[in-house]
């Protein structure tokens, strides 16, 4: 249940990004490619990035935590 939250916060996040004009899941390396009916997309970088400052609000977090 947790998880589910998390997902859905998480994409509310991505949301609301897209809302304010920040380019997540528009970088340039993120993969697009369009044949007749088939697409496929991965967002490489802004997965990158996301986990980066997902990485260091959680470090620091924890670190205030433990003090």
């Amino acid at each position: 249940m947790i998880g589910g939250i998390i997902l859905i916060l998480a994409g509310g996040g991505v949301y609301l990004a897209a809302k304010f004009g920040l380019p997540l899941g528009h970088l340039s390396g993120d993969i697009h490619i369009e044949n007749g009916n088939f697409t496929f997309y991965f967002p490489l970088a802004s997965s990158i990035l996301i986990s980066v400052v997902l990485t260091i609000v959680l470090n620091v977090i924890l670190r205030l935590w433990r003090k």
